[in-house]
Order: structure tokens, then sequence, then C-alpha cells
């Protein structure tokens, strides 16, 4: 079964040919099969290090301060309320004493060495935090219901939002099953469990566990999105590059390979390195050259769309593109960035259950009556994106399509297939 829509402007049809190499001389592969990702790219799209915030994670932790600011003060206010009750009170103190003095050190220390935490003070902060609770744990075990009367306890589970921007995910975690255990253990062994106080300490636990929880899912969804955003503003600067030209990873490299050779001409120029070249020397000159030449080749045979594919973590894991004449570079910009948008608005929205994937199919053009428009030609572009409930398209693909050229879609077999006929200057007549 399949349904159809159209929309989009006019067309017409026209053909031009060129080949589009399938692998570059960085390894870069277009399609989702043996795709090699370049490790600088990598590394620059690489989320928050344990040893560094991320972007902007600095004013989350702002707001973590707060918020464990506030649960202190209400947390140390039922304590002095209830301060007549302990039967060791100095000792419920103390373990608020070095509470508070565990989340001064840590804030502190961020601020002096720059949003980051080195390790020593984690370990002291993680010190800290077991010595407040083992204080305030021996100041209420008489009660036998910690639940009920364990304030700094309560509270040093909160303090690890303090510390979830600034190390790995899997050291908050297991400091937090550990404080969690702690409290299971002391519950079970200290307080008989009644129908009256299983509520407290299930709070009691709860207290300990889900603030980190919370944190991490925040901290880790904000550095996603803004990495997602950098990707996007990094690819979105190929809509206004030529039609055929050499990737910023590819610019990188011919820098690289630029700097080689004048390092050994200014050799020979300065008399460093002796002519006739030894067989090493000749070696080195001889691999410049080629891989020199190889790069010119490709700045002319790849076009925007190859190099947004292929330098976008996002787009480089989903989209499979299939463009060997090179016309996706006789797009004009408006055309680009609508299908730019449409192919990230497709692979976007992607759930771990089930991942989505885009082919993108450039041409190629066929002749025929609709070839000659006015100095125009029609690009057959198809865009089939598996995982795509048809329900469930944002409609603000359908305007990005409409900007490309004139479309129908259809789906089948959990497919969503868009077809578009691209209206471009007719590059014979420019």
């Amino acid at each position: 079964m399949s349904m159809k829509r159209t929309g989009g402007s006019t067309a017409g049809a026209g053909g031009i040919e060129s080949i589009v190499p399938e692998e570059n001389t960085l390894g870069i592969v277009v399609g989702r099969a043996g795709r090699a990702v370049v490790g600088t790219a990598r590394r620059l799209t690489r989320p928050g290090s344990p040893h560094r915030a991320s972007l902007g994670t600095t004013f989350l932790g702002f707001g973590a301060a707060v918020v464990v600011g506030l649960r202190s003060v209400y947390g140390l206010t039922e304590f002095l309320g209830s301060w007549a009750s302990y039967p060791q009170p100095i000792i419920a103190l103390l373990a608020w004493i070095v509470l508070l003095a565990s989340f001064a050190a840590v804030i502190v220390t961020e601020r002096v060495v720059g949003d980051r935490l080195p390790t020593w003070m984690f370990v002291i902060f993680l010190a800290g935090l077991a010595a407040a609770v083992a204080l305030d744990l021996t100041a209420t075990w008489s009660f036998s219901d910690l639940g009920g009367h364990a304030t700094a306890a309560a509270v040093a589970g909160m303090g690890m939002l303090l510390v979830v921007g600034l190390r790995a995910r899997a050291q908050v975690i297991w400091a937090t099953a550990a404080l969690a255990a702690v409290l299971v253990v002391a519950i079970f062994l200290g307080t008989p469990i009644t129908a009256d106080n299983w509520g407290d300490q299930v709070y009691l636990i709860a207290g300990a566990v889900l603030p980190a929880v919370f944190g991490i899912a925040v901290v880790e969804g904000f550095r996603e999105m803004v990495q997602t955003e950098l990707d996007r503003s990094l690819v979105q600067s190929t809509v206004s590059a030529p039609r055929f030209a050499v990737g910023m990873l590819a610019s990188e490299e011919l820098a690289r390979l630029d700097l080689a050779a004048e390092e050994l001409l200014d050799g020979v120029a300065e008399g460093r390195t002796r002519l006739p070249l030894s067989p090493r020397s000749a070696s080195v000159a001889a691999s410049l050259a080629t891989e020199l030449r190889l790069h010119l080749i490709e700045g002319r045979r790849e076009t925007w769309l190859y190099h947004a594919v292929s330098e976008s973590e996002l787009l480089g894991r989903a989209v499979t593109l299939i463009d060997k004449s090179g016309l996706a570079g006789l797009l004009d910009a408006g055309q680009r960035d609508g299908l730019l948008s449409a192919a990230w608005l497709l692979v976007n929205d992607t759930t771990k259950a089930a991942a989505r994937s885009l082919t993108i199919e450039i041409g190629p053009v066929v002749g025929g009556a609709a070839a000659a428009v006015a100095g125009k030609i029609s690009v057959p572009i198809v865009l089939t994106s598996a995982g795509v409930p048809r329900n469930r398209v944002d409609p603000s693909i359908w305007d990005a399509l409409g900007r490309v050229g004139r479309y129908s879609d259809s789906t089948q077999d959990s497919s969503l297939r868009v077809d578009i006929d691209c209206l471009v200057d007719n590059p014979a007549e420019h």
C-alpha cells in the first residue's frame, strides 16, 4: 500500500556527465558501509571530556549550585529545628560542617582552575561526602528511623549535582550508587520498616539517587544538543561553496602538505638539502607531489553535498549519497539549503530502537522535450528514508523540500520515498 503527495515548483530535464569518487585520499567514504571518520573531526565533535566542562555547562553548573544551596538550607533548617531531640547533636553538626565545606571547596576550585575539577579535588569531595554521611548516620542511629531523622546524609546525594558537568558520567554514577548502597544497608540494619516510616526511607534513598540521575540526563542532553547544532552550523557553510571544491578537512590536509613542500624547497634553496636528492628525500618529494595532485583532482570532482555528508558527524553516520555526475553542484543556495535542511530533519529525530537512515540519489538527467525550459534543466533527486512513518514526518520537511523543487512522496514498507524535480540553470549556457 502506498500514498502520494505532490508539492513544490515546476521542473524540466537535461544532462551533465562527470564522476564523483567513492573515496578521497583522506579515507572518507560516502555511504553507511565502510564509512571512516577522520580522527581530527571526531576529536572536534566529541562531547565533554572527564576533565573539562563542555560548552555551556558552566551555566548548568551555576543552576545546580543554586539548587544544592536551597536544598542545604532546607535540610540545615530541619536539623536545627530538631536539635533538642538529638542525643548527639554535636556529631550531626559536624556532619553538616563537613558537608558544606565539601560543597564550598568544589565550587571554589571549579572557579579558580577554570570550569573543571581535578581528580585530587574530586577524591577529596567524595571523602567529604562519605565523612558527612558517616557522622550523620552515627548521630541518628539511635532513632531507629534514618529516613525520618538523617538530614546531612539526605543532602549528600544532592551534592553530586555539583560535579555532573565536571567529571565523567561513569564516575558520578559509581559514586551515587555507592552512596545509595550505604544508605540501603544502613536502613536495613538500623531501621525496622513499618507502615508509618517506610515512606521516609524511600524518600531518603530517592533523594540521594535521583538528583544525580536527573543531572546526568540534563547535562548529556544539553551536550548532545550543542554538538548537534555545532555540527549543523559547520555543514551549513557548504551551502555557499562552489560547485566543486575541497572540503574543510581536505583544506587542513592541503595546508599540511603545503608546509611540508615549503620546508623541502627551503632546505634545497638554503643548501641544507643537497642535490641530487637522496633516495629518502626523493621519495618524500614524490609522495607530496602525488598527494597534492590527487587533492587538486578531488577539488574538481567533489560537490558541496559530498563534503556536507562526509564531514558531518550526524549525516556521515546516516546518509548514503549517490551522485555519480556531480549534479548536486548545480543547485543554487536556496535549493541547497532546502535539501540539506530536509536531510537533517529526516535523520536527526532518531530513537535508539529504530535508527533512521537516508539515501540521497541525484540524477541521472534524462533528456526529453522538457529539457529546454529557458536555459534550465531538471535534475531528478530521490530521497529514501528508512524508519520514518509518513505520519511522523515533520511539516517543516515539506517546506524545505518545496524550496528544492516540485516533489511527490510515497510510503511503502516503513520507508518514505520523495521524488523531486529540481529546476537548475543549464551549465552549458553559463
